[in-house]
């Protein structure tokens, strides 16, 4: 069973940053891709930013274009967010999540298979 574990979340001030974290337990499983959705209470998870595993190839929603960044370690299957310019609407649980196999509407949530466990992530003055 894979296994996604999440890592860096936390609470900042307004325009702080924060770099998130995730590894994949399964060292055999090579991901297609791997990405990050956040989620607040009441509301439905949503798409933050994924990557592709085999070519590098990124994709962000519009609320973070331009203030994250997402990346990717291969040889430690692990892939960083790195969150700046952070604002109060960025307070959510955040997510990773892979799925098992190629897949082509990437910024569907139901696509992923395999999720961590969540990390709350807090911007507030």
């Amino acid at each position: 069973q894979v296994q996604l574990v999440e890592s860096g979340g936390g609470e900042v001030q307004p325009g702080d940053s924060l770099r998130l974290s995730c590894a994949v337990s399964e060292r055999t499983f090579s991901p297609y891709f791997m990405g990050w959705f956040r989620q607040a209470p009441g509301k439905e998870r949503e798409f933050v930013s994924t990557i592709s595993y085999s070519n590098g190839n990124t994709w962000y929603s519009d609320s973070v274009t331009g203030r994250f960044r997402i990346s990717r370690d291969n040889a430690a299957n692990t892939i960083h967010l790195q969150m700046n310019t952070l604002k109060p609407e960025d307070t959510d649980v955040y997510y990773c999540a892979t799925p098992r196999r190629q897949i082509w509407r990437i910024k569907d949530v139901r696509e992923y298979d395999y999720w961590g466990q969540g990390t709350q992530v807090t911007v507030s003055s």
